[in-house]
């Protein structure tokens, strides 16, 4: 291809590109490039007049900040139990669903139906049925477990807010798994029931590894999400009692806006945040990538 033509077909492709990528950098490149400069100085948000700090602000958040190291490993423990269960429950529904020969768009629609609806709002609702519907239920039916503090007690808060996450979360990861699983060649499945593979030994030798891809795309994903909770916590306790249920997300917010606006120092638990994040994703990635290879 001559040079002109190459020249202008770059020209061409910069130009499709060009308005995305300028939108992309005035509200997240740029900001998050200032983001990593501030979390350096002891900005206040407002103040012009601002020092350069060093690494003191990143020292103190992990060393002498004991709210944010317990912020830090309250989220750890969510995202543990989020990247296993929403993964697993959206697997089985999707695996159930697509088992069936009719209704499969009614389910579908069904179990999608809650991501549809608002984090925060979805959060409200919650509360209302914790707070009054359980408690209800426990004193007329034998179902007396269900009375419990759903949300003045940490350890019950904890699974609640689970609950709550899973409920309008599982059918987004459900849609792209029935997408992989209808990408599953019918040919090695009737392959697979001719050497005689029962259901579970299909399902592991033969589903699994065809819709790997769809395995890191919801890992990355529930990675990504829960990791960044903040409406669902905000709405449902507000980080209580006390700060028992605080996410990584509400203290950087409550260090920005409510003590003293240390926007500085807030930076650089935004940084901390961002580390551990992209940590955990090369980690998951490289993994997962490997498995998509091996199989």
């Amino acid at each position: 291809m001559p040079m002109k033509g190459v020249l202008k077909r770059y020209v061409s492709l910069l130009a499709f590109v060009a308005p995305a990528f300028i939108l992309y950098a005035i509200f997240l490149l740029i900001p998050t490039i200032g983001g990593m400069y501030y979390s350096f100085t002891d900005w206040n948000g407002l103040n012009t007049n601002y020092q350069f700090i060093g690494l003191d602000n990143f020292v103190e958040a992990l060393k002498d900040d004991p709210d944010f190291v317990h912020s830090l490993l309250f989220t750890l423990k969510y995202v543990l139990y989020m990247l296993v269960l929403q993964n697993v429950i959206a697997l089985l529904l999707a695996v159930l669903i697509e088992s069936r020969s009719k209704s499969k768009g009614f389910f579908r629609t069904i179990f999608f139906m809650p991501n549809m609806i608002s984090i925060i709002i979805s959060a409200f609702m919650w509360t209302f049925v914790f707070t009054q519907v359980l408690p209800q239920l426990a004193e007329k039916t034998m179902f007396t477990f269900l009375d419990q503090s759903w949300v003045g007690d940490p350890k019950f808060s904890f699974y609640a807010i689970l609950i709550i996450s899973l409920w309008n979360g599982v059918g987004y990861m459900m849609i792209i798994y029935l997408a992989g699983l209808q990408g599953v060649p019918q040919s090695l499945m009737e392959a697979a029931i001719i050497d005689g593979a029962n259901p579970l030994q299909r399902f592991m030798k033969v589903t699994l590894p065809m819709i790997t891809h769809a395995i890191t795309i919801c890992f990355f994903l529930t990675l990504n999400g829960a990791f960044k909770v903040f409406e669902v916590v905000y709405g449902f306790t507000g980080g209580g009692p006390g700060r028992s249920t605080q996410v990584i997300t509400m203290n950087i917010y409550e260090e920005a806006f409510s003590n003293n606006f240390r926007y500085g120092y807030a930076s650089a638990k935004s940084v901390i945040l961002f580390i551990i994040v992209l940590i955990f994703t090369l980690i998951q990635i490289a993994v997962m990538k490997r498995k998509e290879v091996e199989a």
